[in-house]
């Protein structure tokens, strides 16, 4: 029995390894310029041993995007349709944003399954993104019918709010090029003009 949890400590131990050590691969190279062998000397195992946990380099991206789909949804499920719809669609904007400064390398992973064509996540893109987009767009209509909000189009602003905030992430390195920040200084500056930007936009006439 106490082999059983130890073994299982382990596997999910090398699992984490290998998924961490697949993020840094796959941010980095890309789906296609990725390899195992690369993956597999990130994390410190040998390829039979990484084999023995994914059997393949699909399984690893897809396991990694399909978690990655979760974490990146769930600031958009947040959006309470009790609440102030000005500030929770700025609390939208704002955690987007601290989710690029903390994650910028999954962030430039699904980015780089997209401009694939996301041929791993495709089904989910028309599923379970769609669902959730649709949902937050008819709350958003409500809002706008009732006066809580101005006249906007709500797909497409969630689709501008990917676009502002998951920049600090997806192009990072033009972003500190261009503004030679200390540290993550700029993502204080952005959080401000973003929320001026935001506030302006959905605030009632």
């Amino acid at each position: 029995m106490t082999t059983t949890r130890a073994r299982t400590r382990i596997q999910k131990k090398n699992t984490k390894t290998i998924l961490d050590a697949a993020l840094k691969v796959f941010a980095a190279h890309g789906f296609r310029g990725a390899t195992l062998d690369q993956i597999a000397t990130e994390a410190g195992l040998s390829k039979p041993n990484l084999l023995y946990y994914f059997p393949s380099k699909e399984a690893i991206h897809t396991s990694l995007l399909s978690g990655q789909m979760e974490i990146w949804l769930a600031p958009l499920r947040a959006i309470d349709p009790e609440g102030d719809p000005v500030e929770e669609i700025l609390g939208y904007v704002l955690r987007k944003l601290d989710m690029s400064r903390t994650m910028p390398r999954e962030s430039r992973l699904f980015a780089n399954e997209i401009v694939q064509g996301a041929p791993h996540i495709i089904g989910q893109i028309k599923g379970d993104l769609r669902d959730l987009v649709e949902e937050k767009s008819v709350l958003i209509e409500a809002w706008v019918r009732e006066g809580k909000l101005a006249e906007v189009e709500p797909r497409h602003l969630i689709f501008s709010i990917w676009a502002t905030t998951q920049h600090y992430a997806d192009f990072d390195v033009q972003v500190r090029g261009i503004l030679a920040p200390q540290g993550d200084s700029h993502f204080a500056d952005a959080a401000e003009f973003l929320g001026q930007l935001y506030r302006r936009l959905l605030t009632p006439g």
